[in-house]
């Protein structure tokens, strides 16, 4: 008994050593962490000034967070400390947690009466806040320029750590398709916090509108480490994988000779998103040559059309709608093109032997076309040619269209001409290779040919039998 209370007396001992240990040790925090916090407790105006300088310092590397604590702490410890109130408003404000920094400034103003800085702040406060709300209601209706003059001009003027601000600067750049700009602002968020998702993805945004895919995927990648659940990281990464494969899949097409196939897959990756044109261009472009391959020339024209819209300097993609102009017979549209891609890239042989085609085609459609005159094909044999001319010749004789006697003459002209050409295998040679052969007489309607004498070239025609009426040719 005598031992069980002796042990009972060690613990109560232990356990009032081990109180007074607590005691101290909370006293001893006390004296060391709560002077620097209060300002005016005790009179000690140093403690206030180191509180100020450390809030000062936290500012200047932009640990907003660390600067409010002690600030807060202090006003807790001390709510007449007008000071405190004073850096806490202004960096509220500069972060853009504008109710709070302006309930703040208030409470200064009740400690500090009629202070015209503080004042002044508050004016910065709400023309900021205001500058802010506006930018942000331009951005939905498409007033990107105006927006980023209040959010540059007013808004990171008299709030220049506000995150919001910079965010919606970005997207702001993004619309108006400036990039670049939008790649180094976002540079800077990331210097601050490397691991800002939302500047992660609209950084990774600009760099997929470059068509700078892999640094786009790397963006995303990251960001997606950090959040595997953040949707909008999620649809911008696979949304990308997707037309990379549809991309990869139409040039595989093209390249084993699936030019069906090709047009198809072409066609889905520029579906996935029409306001990609860094890429879109090359699409089109690669769909366009596919459909001038396949003959498709009224489709070739609208894709090459479309890849010149987004850059006119493209000269392949002028080349490609030269070679479309000519499959649906523009021959003037052709050699416009042709010549213009020829003059910006004057060694490229091919443009010159596309020029020339498309030169001869011109030529060659303002001359007559003799096999459309006798109405046969132009692979029709001699015999369907000489049946056709006889037809002709027949049904428009002038003895046989006295009261248009004029109409007659004239289409009998076309007929003989026709038939001088055609009938003949070594004029019809040449004229089916496009040569000059009007220094022999032809020209249909010039002055080098009259079946009916009066100084022009005579013809004579043979027909079995005599003709109707009592000619004989």
């Amino acid at each position: 008994m005598i031992n069980l209370e002796a042990g009972m007396d060690g613990v109560a001992w232990r356990g009032f050593v081990y109180t007074i240990f607590i005691l101290n040790f909370v006293f001893a925090c006390q004296l060391l962490l709560l002077p620097p916090l209060v300002s005016a407790v005790g009179d000690k105006p140093g403690n206030s000034a180191e509180l100020f300088e450390r809030v000062s310092q936290s500012v200047k590397v932009k640990r907003y967070s660390e600067a409010l604590d002690d600030l807060n702490a202090a006003i807790e410890a001390d709510p007449t400390l007008s000071e405190a109130y004073w850096h806490r408003a202004s960096i509220l404000r500069q972060i853009c947690r504008y109710e709070e920094s302006e309930k703040t400034y208030k409470k200064f103003l009740e400690l500090n009466p009629g202070n015209s800085a503080a004042e002044k702040e508050l004016s910065q406060l709400s023309q900021s806040q205001s500058a802010l709300d506006t930018a942000s209601n331009l951005f939905e209706t498409g007033g990107f320029t105006k927006a980023l003059d209040y959010i540059d001009k007013v808004v990171l003027v008299f709030s220049p750590a506000c995150a919001k601000a910079k965010l919606l600067k970005v997207k702001l750049l993004l619309a108006a398709k400036d990039y670049s700009s939008a790649i180094s602002e976002t540079g800077y968020m990331l210097k601050e916090d490397e691991n800002n998702l939302e500047a992660l993805l609209l950084r990774g945004r600009a760099y997929y509108y470059l068509a700078d895919h892999d640094v786009a995927i790397r963006h995303y990648q990251k960001g997606l480490r950090l959040d595997p659940e953040h949707g909008e990281l999620k649809k911008a990464y696979f949304g990308l994988k997707n037309l990379l494969k549809k991309t990869k899949s139409a040039e595989d097409n093209v390249n084993k000779g699936k030019l069906r196939l090709a047009v198809e897959d072409f066609k889905g990756a520029l579906s996935l998103d029409p306001n990609h044109l860094a890429h879109n261009v090359h699409l089109h472009l690669g769909l366009c040559k596919v459909l001038v391959q396949l003959g498709r020339g009224k489709d070739a024209l609208i894709s090459c059309t479309e890849a010149l819209n987004i850059d006119e300097d493209l000269i392949d993609a002028l080349v490609q709608r030269g070679e479309a102009k000519l499959l649906t017979e523009d021959w003037e549209g052709a050699v416009e093109d042709l010549k213009s891609a020829a003059q910006r890239s004057p060694q490229d042989m091919n443009i010159r032997e596309a020029l020339m085609r498309a030169e001869k085609s011109l030529k060659l459609s303002k001359r007559k076309d003799w096999y459309k005159i006798l109405g046969v094909s132009k692979t029709a044999p001699v015999s369907e040619i000489k049946r056709a001319y006889k037809k002709l010749a027949l049904q428009w004789h002038p003895d046989k269209n006295v009261d248009n006697r004029e109409e007659a003459e004239a289409q009998f002209r076309e007929i003989a001409a026709a038939y001088e050409v055609l009938g003949d295998e070594e004029k019809r040679t040449r004229y089916d290779r496009g040569e000059d052969i009007e220094d022999m007489g032809m020209g249909g309607g010039g002055g080098g040919f009259n079946p009916f004498g009066g100084g022009g070239q005579q013809f004579t025609f043979h027909f079995e039998g005599g003709f109707p009426g009592g000619f004989n040719f």
